[in-house]
């Protein structure tokens, strides 16, 4: 090995470029990650779809599979009576929720960012949902009504709200108003990413920018906005993927109960038709990272 390249077994020889040293110390960070993924994970995602194509049968301690193709596939879109209407339905959610929870992260993180005393303090307030944030932990609290805000019910601004807009967009904005608490409380990982992105701006620029007269206004579009732009991305990401995994999520509610056979309608429970309704849900979700990741890098394009 010398600083310019490496050669194995006195025959090949690789080239070490300064772009092929930045991935190799990016992989090295990642390294331990993937060979836990492909040691405990890889084998038993890939299994989940292999039966999502058969028919499986639980005898004792084998388990039976009987090849049905695209069928589970198909009844879970035209037979199944509900599974569609939950998707649907979590899928206007999560393009409502996502871009209320990364605004409200970006504020609380540009108001922490101030010269202000005991940011520590805000910082752990803010973060301290993400800590207590368990399944009964959140479960009492919206059975209690803590994840609401009572003065909008008490002023009929949903009321207002549904009258309004079609009824297509009436359910996930009155589902967003009724747990809007519930959906903040997911800002708190947020808030630290935009928060550690904020202090790397090196203040000089902004600085330059008030001499030649732009406003706090025009510098955040300018300047605070573009550089914490990758930011944006992965907390984009990152929030589709924490809501969607939550594990009061009605979709994953709907999906144990088939599997543990606690939800009971025409088609026959059991882990076939629970991995296709798995793979179907992880498809929808990933698409709705693409629309999102899309859209932003479209808004970047234009801005060039």
């Amino acid at each position: 090995m010398s600083y310019t390249e490496i050669i194995l077994f006195n025959k090949f020889k690789i080239k070490r470029t300064n772009k092929r040293r930045a991935a190799f110390i990016g992989l090295s960070f990642i390294f331990l990650w993937i060979v836990g993924y492909l040691i405990f994970s890889f084998y038993p995602v890939f299994y989940s779809f292999f039966l999502s194509l058969h028919k499986v049968k639980l005898d004792g301690s084998d388990i039976q599979t009987q090849f049905k193709w695209f069928n589970n596939y198909r009844a879970a879109f035209l037979s199944d009576p509900y599974f569609v209407e939950i998707l649907i339905n979590y899928a206007l959610s999560m393009i409502l929720n996502v871009p209320v929870t990364i605004v409200f992260a970006l504020i609380i993180a540009l108001l922490i960012n101030q010269d202000i005393r005991g940011k520590g303090v805000w910082k752990t307030i803010f973060f301290l949902p993400v800590i207590i944030a368990s399944g009964p932990v959140i479960r009492e609290l919206m059975a209690q009504g803590a994840t609401t805000l009572p003065s909008i019910d008490e002023y009929g601004f949903i009321e207002m709200v549904v009258n309004n807009v079609g009824e297509f967009l009436a359910r996930p904005i009155q589902a967003l108003f009724d747990q809007i608490l519930y959906v903040l409380w997911f800002a708190g990982i947020q808030i630290l990413i935009f928060l550690a992105g904020l202090q790397k701006i090196d203040k000089s620029i902004y600085e330059a920018s008030m001499i030649d007269g732009a406003s706090p206004w025009e510098s955040f579009w300018k300047i605070t906005l573009p550089s914490i732009k990758p930011l944006i991305t992965i907390s984009v990401i990152y929030t589709v993927v924490s809501m969607s995994v939550f594990s009061l999520n009605e979709v994953i509610v709907y999906i144990q109960g088939k599997m543990f056979a606690t939800i009971t309608d025409a088609l026959t429970n059991g882990y076939g038709y629970v991995a296709t309704l798995a793979w179907v849900y992880f498809i929808v979700m990933a698409l709705i990272i693409l629309i999102f990741v899309g859209v932003l890098n479209i808004r970047g394009r234009k801005a060039k």
